[in-house]
């Protein structure tokens, strides 16, 4: 048994609903008993604050993590992270796992017995939905006399549930983690589905659903869990594994059967499916996920999503084409567009949609600060406490250092210039420094926008509100006059289109707050005057091939250009190593700092 093992686990089970009570499905029907499957890992606090409710995807259980014997030698299916010292602590937190309404694992489901017939329900079972799954946790929560999740978090078909519980108990739940999930299934998804079902129904042995005890249609499971897989691969994690090698000798055989090693990989997949799982309920799950889309019964996603009260954390991966990227980016700005408290990250892997199941360092850097920051949420993050610990031992001198120095004396000006309150959104935050100082020193609401994933992690860890985007093509999502500040520091020279970006920040912010390093300043000209060469100075530290600097322009440029967009100019800091410049700022300045309005 592994270190960080929750060691050996038993799964329970909690029967409600009994005759005459039921639970009625979003379907209308009327299910009596309900029986759910679960197990729970580490101890729930006395003040009942610490529980995360971990939700499965199509093919998963309620055996998340640990082992079921001390001669298992399979653990729980996301056991990585689920234990002591992982990204869900049990030293810290009371995890608990269901198996999903209309599962074979232990809930009620399918293979069931139908109470009036004595027999399988077989698909005389009702059809649920994603709702239809989290009511019956919502049950299964009150059973554990557990007042409102700490987390809901789940991938895939789990980060569905998350996200429905979220807009569904928005007050039950104060945090939700949404994992290579969309906010509704759409055409492909459920194509992929029906060939699956189809595959399963065609089968001989369906026996029209009656052919308990199983395996019964081992062929059509088979078949449809092969498709499914390929679907939570991608191209790049097929070609690097398979590739086209041959599974036996060299040469083409020129017959019909499994030749290259693709084949026998995915039949290897389907068959250790089948003595797994049952078809009815793969039919069942798969039409539920189908089923799914959140903003039903609402106006619009946005509306759907305005219900929602707690701390959310979507995280997609870059080579899911299953779910893709952009899917998970719909969550995030439609909570953004209400105001909620939202981060998101893309990380980049090579594993498509099974990335969730694979890349465990990234999610558990993620999902571990942003825990943290949920349940304490008054602890300063480990910038602020780095920050103290180096002012006591090197205080702040009086007089600015440029950034020349290492120093950002733009940050300093920017932090006083902002009123208690404020809501704002910095564009290109980095690990969020700023944010941090403006939430600690000025109390604001803030969120960021970044590209680059490091700088995201580090960031949402802290307990920031970030979301990983371009800036050159995230803000249109964002509606008029959301923010009181939109702040853009020393990013305005490597975007694409400052023009169009300088007229997004004032559309969707009150005022803007720009500063840039100043291409004009003296050393920069005498680089270029004297030595013929491109500038490398400590303020422009990039040669010439490998700068992300796309634009090189002055203080006079950059007045000129505000004149052309009619963007008044209501304040210009010019700022050098001695502090503020008062005369020849074109030439003297190292940087300066605007505030914006628009005409």
């Amino acid at each position: 048994m592994e270190t960080g093992s929750v060691g050996i686990v038993e799964t329970k089970y909690y029967t409600f609903a009994h005759s005459p009570e039921y639970l009625t499905l979003e379907s209308g029907a009327k299910l009596s008993p309900v029986t759910i499957a679960y197990e729970t890992y580490g101890v729930l606090s006395p003040k009942k604050d610490n529980a995360i409710l971990v939700c499965h995807a199509l093919s998963g259980d309620a055996h998340a993590a640990g082992y079921h014997s001390k001669e298992d030698n399979k653990p729980g299916w996301w056991d990585p992270m689920i234990g002591p010292g992982k990204a869900l602590d049990t030293n810290q937190y009371f995890v608990v796992c269901s198996n999903t309404l209309g599962g074979c694992s232990g809930s009620t489901g399918p293979m069931s017995i139908n109470p009036e017939t004595g027999q399988p329900y077989g698909t005389d079972f009702p059809f649920v939905t994603i709702g239809d799954m989290v009511n019956a946790q919502y049950e299964l929560m009150k059973h554990l006399d557990i007042p409102q999740w700490l987390c809901v978090i789940g991938g895939s078909m789990g980060g569905m549930q998350a996200l429905e519980w979220s807009v569904r108990y928005p007050e039950k739940t104060k945090s939700t983690v949404v994992i290579s999930a969309p906010p509704v299934s759409e055409t492909q998804q459920i194509a992929f589905h029906a060939v699956g079902r189809h595959a399963i129904l065609s089968d001989p042995k369906f026996a029209n659903s009656k052919y308990y005890p199983l395996p019964g249609p081992t062929n059509g499971l088979a078949v449809a869990r092969m498709l499914s897989h390929i679907t939570y691969l991608s191209d790049d994690s097929m070609k690097n594994k398979f590739g086209r090698k041959l599974q036996n000798g060299e040469q083409f055989r020129y017959d019909v059967n499994k030749e290259f090693s693709i084949e026998s990989y995915l039949d290897y997949q389907g068959e250790k499916f089948v003595n797994r799982f049952d078809a009815n309920s793969y039919l069942y799950i798969t039409k539920a996920i189908d089923y799914f889309d959140i903003s039903r019964g609402y106006d619009n996603l946005d509306d759907a999503l305005s219900r929602v009260q707690g701390k959310t954390l979507v995280i997609s991966f870059s080579s899911d084409w299953l779910y893709p990227p952009e899917k998970s980016r719909e969550i995030v700005f439609a909570l953004a567009r209400q105001k909620k408290n939202v981060s998101y990250c893309n990380i980049q892997s090579p594993y498509g949609h099974d990335s969730f199941l694979i890349d465990y360092k990234n999610m558990t850097e993620l999902i571990s600060g942003f825990l943290k920051h949920v349940y304490f949420p008054d602890r300063p993050c480990p910038k602020c406490l780095a920050n103290d610990r180096q002012e006591k031992v090197e205080p702040k001198k009086i007089i600015p250092n440029s950034i020349y120095s290492g120093s950002r004396i733009d940050l300093d000006l920017i932090v006083k210039l902002i009123e208690y309150n404020a809501r704002i959104l910095d564009l290109g935050c980095g690990a969020g420094t700023l944010l941090c100082r403006l939430d600690r020193e000025k109390k604001t609401n803030g969120l960021g926008i970044e590209i680059n994933q490091e700088n995201v992690i580090s960031a949402i860890s802290c307990g920031l509100p970030v979301i990983q985007a371009d800036i050159d093509e995230g803000l249109s999502e964002l509606p008029d006059n959301c923010f009181d500040y939109v702040i853009l520091s020393m990013t305005l020279q490597v975007i694409k289109r400052p023009d169009l970006v300088l007229k997004e920040i004032l559309r969707i912010g009150k005022r803007g707050i720009v500063s840039f390093p100043n291409f004009g300043h003296w050393k920069v000209r005498s680089n270029i005057l004297f030595k013929g060469v491109s500038p490398v100075t400590p303020n422009l530290p990039y040669s010439w091939y490998e700068s992300p600097n796309r634009h090189f322009f002055t203080l006079k440029d950059f007045r000129t250009l505000c004149k052309e967009m009619n963007i008044k100019i209501i304040k210009e800091i010019s700022l050098n190593s001695k502090g503020t410049v008062h005369y020849l700022k074109n030439l003297i300045a190292e940087e300066a700092v605007y505030i914006l309005e628009k005409e």
